[in-house]
This record gives structure tokens, sequence and C-alpha cells, in this order.
């Protein structure tokens, strides 16, 4: 029997691939099972095969408690210590009982058991080994279309599951179709592990330029910021560390024949790579490629950005339904506001008009003057008049004859009434 049993110990593991220590720990518990259905009360078996002849010894065994529940498996400290003081909390006390004879129902319960646990001992490699690859492209084939997700077969007895909403738009599949997708989730539960595929992710985009360029998984090409609407429209800003390349280029490939390849994986996906600047004006620029910008205004406070186009390119630098703004939004990370000039011109003239009649109202000066700190000084709140150094609002008010103490007497009352009221946008 013991010959037999590690013939089968040692077959089952080159079938399965699997290490020889664990069948030896299934073919342990399937011992310890049979074992147990041969006693009326509900006891703890342990059994214990010897790795290299064979041999298995079979003990029933108390666990140490503080206090006991379950009689016929638990025993309390000082009791188990009578034998042994060296016992703790936790461990266990073993008494050596009979070992079981291989009869008909006793080999069937270990039969079971072993399937079993061989089974779950392949399922834990398989997840270790898609663990590893969590966050990377899978292919797989389509087994089994339903209405909200397809099933695919990952190989090596894995499946895998895409939700109709990490789908590209309009995208269909039949059965049997070969499909690649991110593999972005790793579900465990107690009955199942599920892995989860999506094509729609932003990591998708770039996972797939890491395969099609090998100057970014070198490092010579660096992904900065990406902006996706699945299906339809991606933008990519991309930044060179060697000079030597263009980044832009290099992503393109020749005849566009990278990026074509691609954009065909994702559907037809149109890709926009954009050349990434340290300089937020240049880079919000080349974001709204193709569109031209004629000017940009910054506003830091509400971090946001306004942006002037002719009259003839505000439809492109919107884009259809919002989409080219939207993502170059995106790719920027601050809210981005398109306008004809003639209307950023209006928005701008308007908002000075309101803080010169502020001027006007809380600091007691004329029109003309209050309009020339804002005009000529570009300052657009009492908060901004009261820090501005002495020097400076000098040179901005000096056709107006004013001395030192006047602009003190003005920034003392732009600085009383900004803590009375504390309203930085006046």
């Amino acid at each position: 029997m013991n010959k037999e049993m590690l013939a089968v110990i040692e077959a089952v593991a080159n079938e399965k691939s699997l290490p020889r220590e664990k069948i030896f720990e299934a073919m342990e518990s399937a011992l310890a099972s049979a074992t147990k259905k041969k006693y009326e009360q509900d006891i703890e078996v342990f059994v214990n095969i010897n790795r290299k002849n064979g041999n298995f010894h079979t003990f029933r065994r108390w666990l140490i408690v503080k206090k006991v529940n379950y009689p016929t498996k638990e025993i309390t400290l000082d009791a188990a210590r009578v034998e042994d003081n060296t016992l703790n909390l936790g461990d266990y006390i073993y008494d050596k009982i009979k070992s079981i004879n291989f009869d008909r129902i006793t080999t069937q319960t270990a039969k079971q058991v072993i399937v079993h646990k061989v089974r779950e001992a392949e399922k834990a490699i398989t997840i270790a080994q898609f663990k590893k690859k969590e966050g990377k492209i899978l292919h797989g084939i389509v087994k089994k279309v339903n209405r909200g997700h397809l099933n695919l077969d990952l190989g090596h007895g894995a499946d895998a599951i895409i939700l109709r909403s990490d789908m590209l738009p309009r995208e269909n599949f039949r059965l049997g179709d070969r499909v690649r997708g991110l593999l972005f989730y790793i579900k465990e539960d107690m009955k199942e592990t599920q892995l989860f595929i999506s094509r729609s992710k932003t990591q998708m985009l770039i996972e797939l330029f890491n395969i099609e360029v090998p100057e970014i998984g070198e490092g010579l090409i660096e992904i900065k910021a990406v902006a996706r609407d699945p299906g339809l429209r991606s933008k990519i800003a991309v930044k060179t560390n060697d000079k030597r390349i263009d980044p832009v280029g290099a992503c393109v490939g020749m005849r566009g024949a990278r990026v074509q390849a691609i954009s065909n994986e994702l559907n037809g996906e149109r890709i926009d790579i954009i050349l990434w600047n340290s300089d937020l004006r240049k880079f919000v620029i080349n974001a709204m490629s193709p569109a031209d910008i004629s000017s940009i205004v910054i506003n830091k406070k509400k971090h946001t950005i306004d942006l002037s186009v002719k009259k003839n390119n505000l439809a492109q630098a919107i884009g259809k339904n919002g989409q080219n703004i939207r993502l170059a939004s995106q790719l920027s990370g601050w809210e981005l506001n398109v306008m004809t000039k003639n209307d950023l011109y209006q928005k701008y003239k308007k908002e000075q008009n309101h803080i010169i009649n502020i001027f006007v109202k809380y600091l007691n000066i004329n029109y003309e003057l209050s309009e020339r700190i804002v005009r000529k000084g570009k300052i657009f709140s009492i908060k901004e008049l009261q820090l501005i150094s002495i020097n400076k609002l000098y040179n901005i008010t000096r056709k107006f004859n004013l001395t030192i103490n006047d602009l003190k007497k003005i920034q003392e009352s732009a600085k009383k009434i900004y803590n009375n009221l504390k309203k930085s946008t006046i």
C-alpha cells in the first residue's frame, strides 16, 4: 500500500504539474476525513505521511483553549499541562489512534477528498500566475456570449469575464473570436475566483503603447498623461528622456504603422499623440490640437484656463459633442473654457469693469484711478491690491501724481475692507 501511495502521488504531481507536497497534503486530508467517518463523535483527526517511504500514522488531537465549547475537539490549558507543562494556548495535544484499513467506502471517500484538494491546488496555482499578470493584456477566446457580458477562455483551465461596460461601443463578438483585453481585477471569494477583463480602461491604451512602441518599455519615452473616450477618441501625452528621439514620431511609427495598429485593435479609435511640456501654457496648446489657439489665460485660484480661437476654428476646438475640449481638460487636469477672441475680450472686460466699480465703491477713489490700477496693473481683487509692493503701485499710478502716503492709505483701506469682508473675489 505504501509503495502504491507514493506512486499515485508521483503520478498526480506529474500529470497536474503540482508540487508533490500539495499532493501529500491532499492525501493526508483525505485519510483524516475517511478516519473521522469511522467515529460517531465529531472529533479532530490528523494524519502524517512519511514523505520517503509512504508510511502514515493517525492521531486524534485536541486544541488547547481557555474555555471548552467542543469537548470532543478542545481541552483547557490546565488539563493539557498535566502531561506537558511546555504547552500553550493554541497548541494541540495528540493521541495516536489506529489507522484505517482501505476498504471500498474508505477508498471512495479518500478519492473524493483528493480530487477536491487537487482541484483547489490547481486553482490556487492558476490564480497566483494570473495575479502576476494583473494590469497586463491577455488573450482569450470567446466561449459564451451573454446579454450583459462575455465569457472568455484564457487557457490553463481559467475563464474570464468582460462586462458590457468594459467593451467598446458598437463592439460585438461571436463564439470562437479571439479577444485581447486588460486584466484589471481579480475577485476572490469562498466559492470561486473571477477574472475581469476590460477593453475600455485607460490602462488598456497604455499597455498597447508599451507593446507597440519598444522605446516606452526601454524608458526612452515616457507616457505622462492619458485621456480617453473608449472606442471613439483618445489623447496621450508623451515626453522623451533621450533628446535624440522624437517621442511623437516614435509613437506614430513609420507611415503611422504603430499608432494604426493600436487604433485597429481598439475598433478604429482615433488617437492624438501630444508632446508633453512642463510649461502649462505650451502643454495646453498642444493638448488642444488640432485646433489653433490664439490666446490663453490661466486662473490658478479657480484652476481654470480660458482659451480663445478664431471664430472659424471654434467648432474644431470644441469638437463633436465637446469631445476635443473635454479630453484636453482631462489630459491637462485643468478646466478649459474655449471661446472666440471677441468673447474672451468681452468676458474679461466685463470682469474688469466689475472690479473697477468695486474699487471705486469701497476704496473711495475715482473711476480713472481705479481703471488704471486694474487695466495697467492687472490687479483684479482687493486682496491683490493690499499685497502689491508700494513701489510697483507707485509706478502704475505715476500719472496721477499720488504720493507714497496716498498709496499707503489706499492699501490700508483695502486691507481693512478685505479683513472685514473676507471675500477675495472683490
